[in-house]
């Protein structure tokens, strides 16, 4: 079963999101296993401050106690009281701060039974000392005392010891259990950082993996539709099958869609340029036939008739023959048009000016006509046939409707831009009205009589036509009497754009149709 793009996408975030509630429940047990050895080595640290200030007291009471022996000043006994009503809350503080039964807390124990019996000896002996200073002031040290043996047989002092080996023991035992601790603690640190930072880069290299797997899944969809648009574009119309059945799939059957439906309008298209060509051909050689056939005839009966002829039937063949003309102009024109794009012609290079000098000369400008062109004008490679044909129509139009060809001028320019040249063609004749501006484009509309300048209405309709396929663009700036400017625009660039056929079929078609309209 094929997995949607969406279905992957979610996939993926959970699997993401998974990973990363995985890290931070991993990181949340390493901080829990720091903290705990963090507070074993806090309690180890507690403990031997709480034993080592015990111990301390029992030092201050112990001195307390032979500085009142000696001397028998009661002041000196202030330390002893005060520590031996702390100490045994200070010993059961200690106990409740170790685990029962343990090693050191026996050695407590037995330091809480060694204090116990020697605060006994301390007690008989203070208590001694101080009835033998009430029957005697003067008594000095150990004077007068009835158990004065018990200091010389150092049973006090044995009992101290012994108080400081349990002490030191219990010190030494706990030290290195609590450097064990530190060590683990260091252990634990250590490890937190290596995991952590091992998983979180585990946990960033999949996410990246599989959001490369996406991007390039996506990627190269999208690359598949880019290339089916551009296989519609350059004319291929074959249809794709998309295995992945997923989003992407839909707009790849819109486009087979897309596809089928301009194959067939293209087919139907084709059909009907081959009917159209069918019809300028009738149209060149069927319709032209009979108009040369009433020239011709017209012809012979003038010279059958001879001098016979009446001037007013003379001059009605004439206008008949002339009529005749029109048409076949007329017919050209429109077959003209049609043809624009539809034949494929190469590029070349072209050197504008030698273009303008072979349409002028061809043209022969009556005498008195001047004809000038500017110190610039490119060589650039285009469609000769076409250029040829825009500026022939422009320089002919501006000498066929001058109104004083004795005294005409027609003025070349050009003007490079980034991308394109603007080209003008300048005459000083009669000049267009505004309103008429956009109507001397349109296909059989003349500004001039037919029967006072002979024009088909066609040659600026076929110039913009051109122009616009070079994807350029013209327009006139005139008024009455001041002369017009024809301005185009030609690119730069060769021009590599499929021809839109079906546009073209259709304007040949409506072209075909106003022609026969027309005649």
């Amino acid at each position: 079963m094929k997995l949607k793009l969406s279905t992957k996408l979610f996939a993926g975030f959970v699997a993401i999101s998974i990973l990363f509630a995985a890290v931070v429940l991993i990181n949340y047990q390493l901080s829990r296993k720091v903290l705990r050895n963090s507070q074993r080595v806090e309690r180890s640290q507690r403990i031997t401050g709480e034993a080592t200030t015990l111990l301390r007291n029992i030092i201050d009471m112990e001195t307390g106690f032979r500085g009142y022996l000696l001397i028998g000043n009661e002041i000196l006994l202030e330390n002893y009281y005060e520590g031996e009503r702390n100490l045994l809350g200070r010993f059961a503080q200690l106990r409740n701060e170790l685990t029962v039964g343990s090693e050191q807390y026996e050695r407590i124990l037995r330091a809480q039974r060694l204090f116990q019996q020697w605060t006994a000896y301390s007690h008989l002996l203070i208590s001694e000392k101080r009835e033998a200073r009430r029957r005697d002031p003067n008594q000095i040290a150990l004077e007068g005392l009835e158990h004065r043996g018990l200091t010389t047989d150092l049973t006090g002092k044995l009992l101290m010891d012994q108080i400081r080996v349990v002490f030191n023991a219990f010190e030494r035992d706990e030290t290195t259990s609590r450097l064990g601790q530190r060590g683990k603690l260091q252990a634990s640190i250590r490890e937190t950082r290596i995991l952590s930072i091992s998983i979180t880069l585990a946990t960033i290299f999949l996410g990246l993996l599989y959001a490369s797997y996406l991007v390039r899944q996506i990627s190269q969809r999208i690359g598949g539709m880019v290339t089916l648009s551009r296989r519609i574009a350059d004319g291929d119309y074959t249809t794709v099958h998309d295995p992945e059945q997923d989003e992407m799939t839909e707009l790849t059957d819109s486009l087979n869609v897309m596809s089928n439906t301009i194959n067939s309008n293209i087919t139907q298209l084709e059909g009907r340029n081959q009917e159209l060509d069918q019809f300028a051909y009738v149209v060149s050689h069927d319709l032209k036939a009979p108009l040369r056939g009433i020239e011709t005839a017209s012809r012979w009966i003038e010279e059958d008739m001879g001098q016979e002829l009446p001037e007013h039937i003379r001059e009605f063949l004439l206008l008949m023959r002339t009529r005749v003309h029109r048409m076949e102009n007329l017919i050209s024109g429109i077959l003209e048009l049609a043809r624009v794009g539809r034949t494929s012609q190469a590029d070349e290079r072209v050197n504008v000016r030698e273009l303008l000098q072979e349409i002028i000369d061809s043209l022969a400008p009556p005498e008195g006509f001047r004809m000038e062109l500017p110190s610039y004008l490119p060589t650039l490679t285009t469609n000769r046939v076409q250029l040829h044909q825009v500026f022939s129509n422009l320089i002919s139009n501006a000498l066929k409707y001058h109104d004083h060809p004795a005294t005409g001028t027609i003025l070349i320019g050009c003007r490079e831009e980034r991308t394109h040249y603007t080209f003008s063609v300048r005459d000083n004749g009669p000049g267009i009205a505004p309103e008429y501006h956009e109507r001397i484009f349109v296909i059989f509309q003349t500004l001039t009589e037919r029967d006072t300048l002979e024009s088909t209405g066609v040659g600026l309709a076929i110039v913009k036509k051109i122009v616009e396929r070079q994807g350029g663009t013209i327009h006139v700036e005139s008024a009455e009497g001041q002369g017009a400017n024809f301005l185009f625009t030609w690119s730069k660039e060769r021009q590599r754009r499929q021809e839109a056929r079906g546009i073209e079929a259709k304007a040949a078609g409506n072209a075909a149709t106003t022609a026969s309209t027309h005649v």
